[in-house]
């Protein structure tokens, strides 16, 4: 398995004093409904706003596009001046209660369908595809089944996504949300399983619900980690200028050599315009860091 490689930013101009590339969550015009942890306007409108406050690009979440859908995404984003830095899975569970892990084998395979259009999306426009509650929650009594289950797909996922030239991610998931893959070396220890190339997505709330530091978590695992997603230690919020957090994650993704992206992936708190703002303006702050 091959989990360094660059996760394919697009190597666009970089900005907010950061080496890496800033991305908001946003959702994608096939979700239902915005995703709570995203800008909660319309995808159009949404780059437009983020690409004023000085943002890079997006990760947009998506419920059921495939790869014919990649042109007119990726216009959308461009029109603004972003680019899309990465696809997350989230709607198709959290808005369809589509999972791998559920006991009706009809639901698991719309499941891994979805998924597997997703990924094939993502390597239409040469960006990676992440997995993250989509994988489900166990029931007494098919623990053993149900991780067989979930295994399956997610080795389907990686090959799919490497064959279409996007490569899977990983997101360590509290046990909140998944009962599978909760800290990193638990999905490290799956995805080295694996023939296809793949990665992590390491997000600082899950590590924290986890007992995991966010900053030792970075140091030990930042060259197989493609993405890094942000939001404040309480309530997940926006981030706030002088989050002490922010200097020493910076520091060991540069002492770590990292090639990935940011993004951010937080409550909106009734305003996303000024939620990304707090944000962007906490993250250039922290930057100084790296001068």
């Amino acid at each position: 398995m091959t989990v360094g490689d660059r996760p394919g930013t697009g190597g666009g101009v970089v900005t907010a004093g950061l080496p890496w590339p800033l991305a908001y969550t946003v959702s994608g015009d096939d979700c239902t409904s915005p995703m709570p942890l995203g800008h909660t306007a319309p995808l159009g409108e949404a780059v437009r706003d983020l690409a004023e406050l000085g943002y890079d690009g997006v990760e947009v979440q998506v419920r059921e596009v495939g790869a014919q859908d990649a042109g007119a995404l990726k216009r959308s984003v461009e029109t603004a001046g972003l680019e899309v830095l990465g696809i997350g899975t989230g709607p198709v569970a959290a808005q369809d209660r589509l999972t791998l892990t559920d006991p009706s084998p009809d639901v698991r395979r719309h499941a891994l369908f979805r998924l597997l259009g997703a990924a094939r999306l993502a390597g239409e426009l040469g960006v990676p595809v992440s997995l993250g509650q989509t994988r489900g929650t166990f029931l007494p009594g098919l623990e053993d089944m149900q991780r067989l289950w979930a295994e399956r797909a997610v080795e389907q996922l990686a090959e799919e996504a490497a064959a279409r030239g996007s490569r899977l991610l990983l997101e360590p998931q509290s046990r909140a949300n998944t009962s599978l893959w909760h800290t990193p070396v638990e999905a490290l220890a799956f995805l080295d399983s694996l023939d296809a190339p793949a990665g992590l997505v390491l997000d600082t709330h899950h590590l924290d619900a986890e007992g995991v530091d966010a900053v030792r978590a970075v140091t030990d695992h930042v060259a197989v980690t493609g993405c890094l997603q942000l939001a404040a230690a309480s309530a997940r919020g926006s981030l706030a200028v002088g989050d002490p957090r922010l200097p020493a994650l910076f520091t060991a993704l540069r002492a770590g050599g990292f090639t990935g992206w940011l993004t951010l992936e937080h409550t909106q708190d009734g305003d996303s315009t000024k939620a990304a703002a707090r944000s962007w303006t906490a993250l250039t702050d922290a930057a100084t860091v790296l001068s």
